[in-house]
């Protein structure tokens, strides 16, 4: 399968399953219409109307595309990892049970996993 070219950051993130520091990341605070892409493969994985304001540093969502997204025991043996369904990028982690939504989930995602595409422009 043949991905797109990533930087050494986005490399950093999606392939060693890296962190990008807490608020740098360039959808935190974006809350455009649109939908939200699989950096590395270009799968749909989130539209922005499940995005919500977190304040934990990192996009947060309370619901994927079906089928988008798979979750995996992380390695730390606490936490869940999401990974792309189509290409097994590494997205970040879910959590439950947190009560920002009404669906009380949280996927906590890198910016740097993810490509926005707004409404607009598609």
């Amino acid at each position: 399968m043949k991905y797109n070219n990533l930087t050494p950051e986005e490399e950093n993130v999606i392939v060693h399953k890296g962190t990008e520091t807490p608020f740098s990341g360039e959808y935190n605070e974006n809350f455009r219409l649109g939908t939200y892409f699989c950096r590395r493969c270009n799968a749909k994985l989130y539209e922005s109307k499940d995005k919500f304001k977190s304040s934990c540093g990192w996009p947060s969502f309370d619901d994927a595309v079906p089928g988008a997204v798979k979750r995996i025991s992380d390695s730390d043996g606490v936490r869940v990892e999401i990974r792309c369904a189509h290409c097994d990028a590494h997205l970040g982690h879910v959590f439950e049970g947190e009560q920002y939504t009404e669906k009380n989930v949280r996927h906590c995602v890198n910016s740097l996993s993810m490509k926005f595409i707004p409404y607009d422009k598609k």
